[in-house]
């Protein structure tokens, strides 16, 4: 059967029998053959390089910034707690990428098996860990719009931080079969770092849908569910207009939808398609590959920009900025909660 596995580290993809498997491969011998010097002759080549440098660099500094604003600089919070969580998720993938960018032009892999299994363990444990968050953060604006009362004497930092080890815990089990079938094999003597499935000719094609089903279109279908109980409830007691503590959540899931929807499009392509697609796929896997990892660094760049006071402030701290942006909903929260707390307290009284 065909493999049709998501590969963050390789860029030059190329088609061919592989001596470990008597079928053609795709996910499994997405690797180099070629010199060194080869992906800088070749322009998307390049620009995807060019592109990881960056997500890299304004990842790690722009999710430092947040996991200091967040975790140190700002007073604890549910709210704080969640932003805080996503952003260690997001940096530790960062973190990872420097190995890729090397890989991707050096013609084998150098660093051994133990991060050859543990770069794609960690990467897809932050495509798992990032949505299952924004499906915890959309849950919890719900019951706070729907039971505010209730919301107020039992939202606490305590089950926050409950609910984020959950969700890391499942992260981290469906984020193990990247990790089993990785392996460092060495083909025509280059060492490659790929994965391979060759003990059960379905396993690759269950991983892939598992991914999808529980990577994207579940929690999405959640987070729908939870925005339109949203919306019609604060439309339902008139408070549109006036309540905005889900500004930055609905641009951190659209963020999200688009940058990863590339990604689970050409794998599920790839699981099913023809021969004649094979260019079509290996350059949609390349480049679903980058805007995939560029959900990474986009978050702190959402955070700065998303604060009140930016455009009348531009000149002012960064820092600033994203303390106003993640504070900002916290303390919308706050005012919603109270209101429709005392809201619901006059009507008891008049049971």
């Amino acid at each position: 059967m065909e493999s049709a596995d998501f590969v963050f580290n390789n860029y030059d993809y190329s088609y061919e029998n592989s001596s470990y498997n008597n079928s053609v491969t795709i996910g499994e011998e997405v690797s180099f053959k070629v010199p060194t010097t080869k992906c800088f002759t070749q322009v998307t080549c390049l620009l995807l390089l060019v592109v990881n440098v960056i997500v890299f660099l304004l990842g790690i500094g722009g999710n430092g910034v947040v996991i200091w604003i967040a975790g140190f600089a700002m007073k604890k919070s549910v709210n704080t707690t969640w932003y805080l969580s996503l952003a260690v998720s997001d940096f530790i993938f960062c973190s990872c990428l420097p190995f890729n960018i090397i890989y991707s032009v050096m013609p084998d892999w150098i660093f051994g098996l133990f991060m050859c299994k543990f770069t794609s363990f960690v990467m897809f444990l932050n495509m798992f860990s990032s949505i299952f968050l924004l499906v915890i953060m959309s849950a919890d604006r719900c019951v706070a719009v729907m039971f505010p009362v209730w919301a107020q004497n039992h939202r606490t930092i305590g089950k926050a931080l409950l609910m984020i080890v959950l969700a890391w815990v499942i992260s981290a089990a469906l984020s193990i079969p990247s990790m089993v079938y990785r392996d460092v094999q060495n083909h025509l003597g280059t060492n490659r770092c790929m994965n391979t499935y060759t003990s059960n000719p379905y396993t690759h094609e269950t991983i892939a849908l598992s991914r999808f089903i529980f990577g994207f279109v579940i929690p999405f279908l959640l987070i729908i569910v939870c925005y339109t109980i949203i919306i019609c409830r604060l439309r339902a007691s008139h408070m549109t207009k006036s309540s905005k503590p889900f500004k930055i959540m609905t641009v951190l899931i659209l963020t999200f939808f688009l940058c990863w929807l590339p990604y689970h499009t050409f794998v599920l392509i790839e699981l099913y398609h023809s021969s004649n697609l094979n260019e079509v796929v290996t350059q949609g896997l390349r480049i679903g590959t980058t805007v995939a990892t560029a959900n990474s660094f986009l978050n702190p760049v959402l955070y700065a920009f998303m604060g009140n006071d930016f455009r009348k402030n531009f000149k002012s701290s960064i820092l600033s900025k994203i303390e106003n942006a993640i504070g900002e909903e916290g303390r919308t929260m706050s005012r919603y909660l109270s209101r429709s707390s005392s809201v619901d307290a006059k009507a008891s009284t008049h049971i």
